[in-house]
């Protein structure tokens, strides 16, 4: 029967573990063990004995590597997760500036429907037969109209940049999700590369 190469690194993978080779240095420990059992002059047991603590130093370094990389993604795991956590408090008080700003434009509203109150109250004024106190009420008015007009301006230049803030975070949260995508494909391509590679070393 003919295997396709994703099927012969899956079956040398169950019978393997992780790949790492532990299964061959293990049969390997094995066999020098019998063999130094069994050796018949001291020469061959010595060098069954050497080989015996090659095989075990083989499996140190592999058990040490592994630990080190289990330790390495523990680690990420807790950088991602404030990362994540960081993105969702950003996005936490986006939402409360512009719940604020949205309270501001409604007072500005506000503003400028007693503006307009104001407007109808000073057409009104100005029938009064008293022209000097109806010019010092007109401009206070103006006075007030001016300030609220500005107030309207921040309000509305501050509710622009809370927006553009928010667009911001929006794409750095999708630029941080495909970089996260790049580097689980990187990883895996990495580990299939080191497999392949073992697995020619082994042929």
């Amino acid at each position: 029967a003919v295997f396709s190469s994703d099927e012969v690194i899956r079956k040398r993978l169950l019978i393997d573990g992780d790949g790492a080779g532990d299964d061959r240095r293990i049969n390997l420990l094995v066999k020098s063990f019998i063999k130094w059992c069994n050796s018949g002059s001291q020469e061959e047991g010595y060098f069954q004995y050497q080989r015996m603590l090659s095989t075990l130093s083989q499996c140190e370094f592999s058990m040490g590597k592994t630990l080190l990389v289990y330790d390495m993604n523990l680690r990420e795991m807790e950088n991602y997760e404030k990362i994540y956590k960081d993105i969702e408090n950003s996005i936490a008080a986006a939402h409360e500036k512009i719940s604020e700003c949205k309270k501001q434009i409604l007072q500005a509203k506000r503003i400028r429907k007693n503006r307009q109150e104001y407007d109808a109250l000073a057409k009104v004024i100005q029938h009064h037969p008293d022209r000097h106190e109806t010019l010092k009420q007109l401009e206070a008015l103006g006075k007030e109209l001016q300030h609220l007009s500005h107030i309207k301006e921040n309000v509305e230049d501050k509710l622009e940049l809370r927006r553009k803030q928010f667009h911001v975070l929006l794409s750095t949260i999708h630029e941080l999700q495909q970089t996260l995508e790049n580097d689980e494909k990187l990883s895996e391509a990495e580990e299939s590369q080191e497999t392949q590679m073992e697995t020619e070393t082994k042929q």
